[in-house]
């Protein structure tokens, strides 16, 4: 039986891997099944890493085919490079176990390492957010407009919707308990409570954390991933004041409005179930509202707002600038950006509610 032999040329690259690609496509077929297919590299004096990935492939390729690919007369150096880049099976990767000691010590030293990271960013952007305030040159001149846009306005409509419903079946499922005993008026203390100092910030962090705060991370994400931060730090623009303080100050300034906004339209979807199923006039509902609310429920909405729009716009930025690998590595922190955000909104208005209402009488 003939014996196949194929000369590889003086330098083997990737640009000389369609020639070869051509020359072996006629041997892949079932009439050289059990034969063994030669490939002479006693003229090969370089090959690069491709040209050694595509001969292994070729093996592969060719062993599915019930034919043999081999190689003979290479160089010592020819030979480095082949081994350099010869497929590891799994079951030969050495597989190190580890103890209870050495995962403790790594999940401790990682959480540490994090918490630095996150100390220095966060100081980094409270540094420049108070020095772009009296220097306004540093930051992008209409990036604050433009960022209270995208942040805040744009979500005037889902948040509008999101209100009007929480007012609606917070003041529906109530109703039906309070007309048992005559108090259908108290629905309006409950609607304008729970919507000014609970529900209205609370809901409307969460809709921005997840409609605004993944933007922003899947904004920095990307921008880190393609190398555009590291050119502006090349160019000699710092990133902080540049991106990260227009959000911060649009931020500051939307989710407030938009959780008084929210508030205001929780308490007009509680009106609709107060004037069409309990038959409370609109104005008497209106006038216990105003009778019921204070000045404590009211800052107590406020400053939650403003704490959960800080917590938002820290928690995207630390994940986006966390992004390690491409497009994957993108999604990856904007989900977790999305979850840590809404997880540390609920921690802080726990915490801030037990600071507002902490020792006040139950009567």
């Amino acid at each position: 039986m003939e014996q196949i032999v194929i000369t590889l040329p003086e330098r083997f690259s990737h640009v000389e891997i369609n020639d070869l690609q051509k020359t072996l496509s006629r041997f892949k077929s079932k009439s050289y099944q059990g034969r063994t297919v030669w490939l002479d590299l006693q003229n090969t004096q370089q090959i690069d890493s491709a040209g050694a990935v595509y001969l292994y492939r070729c093996k592969d390729e060719f062993k599915k085919k019930k034919i043999e690919l081999r190689w003979l007369n290479a160089s010592a150096e020819v030979q480095k490079t082949l081994d350099l880049f010869a497929p590891v099976p799994p079951s030969q990767i050495p597989r190190k176990k580890r103890n209870l000691f050495e995962i403790i010590g790594e999940i401790g030293y990682e959480l540490a390492k994090q918490f630095v990271d996150s100390i220095f960013l966060f100081s980094n952007i409270g540094f420049w957010a108070f020095v772009s305030f009296f220097k306004p040159h540093l930051r992008r001149k209409g990036e604050v407009s433009n960022q209270g846009v995208l942040i805040g306005v744009n979500a005037l409509p889902i948040v509008a919707l999101i209100a009007f419903l929480i007012g609606f079946i917070l003041a529906l499922q109530s109703a039906a308990q309070l007309r048992q005993f005559g108090a259908n008026i108290f629905v309006a203390d409950l609607i304008a409570i729970a919507m000014v100092s609970e529900m209205g910030p609370l809901i409307t962090a969460i809709l921005v954390a997840g409609r605004s705060g993944s933007a922003i991370t899947a904004e920095i994400a990307t921008m880190k991933v393609s190398e555009e931060i590291d050119a502006l730090t090349v160019m000699g623009v710092d990133p902080i004041p540049y991106l990260i303080v227009p959000k911060l100050y649009a931020i500051i300034i939307t989710l407030p409005l938009l959780t008084v906004f929210a508030n205001i339209i929780g308490i007009l979807g509680g009106a609709i179930i107060g004037v069409t199923y309990l038959d409370i006039g609109f104005y008497p509902f209106l006038k216990e509202v105003f009778s019921v609310l204070r000045y404590k429920e009211i800052v107590t909405g406020l400053v939650k707002s403003l704490t959960f729009s800080v917590i938002i716009l820290l928690t995207a930025t630390y994940f986006g600038f966390r992004v390690k690998g491409g497009a994957e590595g993108v999604g990856r922190v904007t989900t977790a950006s999305v979850v840590a955000s809404i997880f540390f909104v609920i921690v802080a208005d726990s915490i801030l509610g037990l600071i507002f209402y902490f020792g006040e009488p139950a009567f």
